[in-house]
């Protein structure tokens, strides 16, 4: 623990990863305290009028740990507030959060870089990631999402860590969608994800849908790039890597059928004097784009779920079988 709490202290960039690593080395140190440091129970003599025994150190140490603790605690309190505020403003903005979970250097960075233009320091190391990052992500029928890249998993993971990183945890909670990003070359993958799934289900995200990405296919002869589906067709694990960009495009579409496994892609044409149905499917975001034909026609490329595509054509009194070409 007090070597992860190092790295970690090295690591953290922003005034919020600061606060929880000097969060979790102050919990760890608080328990050392009781464990190890019973020498220090000796008391003091008490000072000025007072008479009788005085504080001992170790109940002195305790105290000053616990004002500290309960100062950063409540600076974090705030983090999580504001976290709060940015997640009600992006639900209601109707965009789906993606985020990245996986063991400590299984390139979720490099991942979220080459899917994003989000520029976060990645590198071949432990906790290389502590400060959540969130960036808007276009899937590929051009809908907007958010993918958040987020401190990276071990075994054993101390409980004082867990605690202290809660408010940056809270966006895997709160995900429409995790990515179980996986090292392909790691002989023991097996373990791994058993430990990733362990402190998911500890902090409560265990029950989110959740899709494996097996990362580094490059350096791995047992896999090359592909996409598995389970046996209702829906996608289950991706292989990519994300160091050479291959196989990014199908793990965008993997993404898209499972956050709406509704979503249809189609082209229609809308008559010249449908305008109003053309102006209510730009207002649902469907439109990925759109063609001026020589008849006066409107040729459309949607992503849009069947039943509400149906719906807005039959009030506008359209037979929706009719536009699609």
């Amino acid at each position: 623990t007090g070597l992860i709490l190092e790295i970690f202290g090295l690591r953290a960039r922003t005034k919020e990863g600061r606060l929880q690593v000097e969060l979790a080395r102050l919990l760890y140190e608080r328990s050392r305290l009781v464990r190890t440091w019973t020498h220090l129970e000796r008391q003091r003599g008490g000072g000025g009028f007072l008479s009788g025994p005085g504080e001992s150190q170790l109940e002195a140490d305790r105290r000053m740990l616990d004002d500290k603790i309960l100062r950063l605690r409540r600076d974090l309190d705030d983090v999580k507030r504001t976290r709060a505020v940015q997640r009600a403003g992006r639900k209601r903005s109707g965009k789906p959060v993606i985020a990245l979970v996986g063991y400590t250097n299984a390139g979720k960075s490099t991942l979220f870089n080459a899917l994003t233009t989000g520029g976060v320091y990645a590198a071949d190391q432990l906790f290389a990631t502590l400060d959540p990052t969130l960036r808007q992500l276009e899937l590929p029928a051009g809908e907007p999402a958010v993918l958040a890249d987020t401190v990276g998993f071990i075994r054993d993971l101390p409980h004082e860590l867990v605690a202290a990183f809660r408010a940056t945890l809270e966006e895997t909670v709160e995900a429409d969608l995790i990515l179980h990003v996986i090292d392909a070359s790691d002989p023991e993958r097996g373990a791994r994800m058993r430990d990733v799934e362990t402190v998911l289900k500890e902090i409560g995200a265990d029950g989110r849908p959740m899709l494996e990405v097996y990362n580094k296919v490059d350096v791995s002869d047992q896999f090359g790039v592909g996409v598995i589906c389970g046996a209702d067709g829906a996608p289950t694990r991706v292989h990519v890597s994300a160091l050479k960009q291959t196989g990014l495009d199908q793990l965008l579409e993997a993404v898209a059928l499972r956050l709406r496994p509704d979503m249809a892609r189609m082209t229609v044409r809308i008559p010249a004097n449908a305008g109003r149905l053309r102006s209510r499917l730009f207002a649902t975001g469907a439109v990925h784009r759109e063609t001026s034909l020589d008849s006066g026609e409107q040729e459309l490329e949607l992503a849009i779920p069947h039943a509400q595509f149906d719906r807005i054509c039959r009030q506008e009194g359209l037979d929706p079988d009719r536009l699609q070409s």
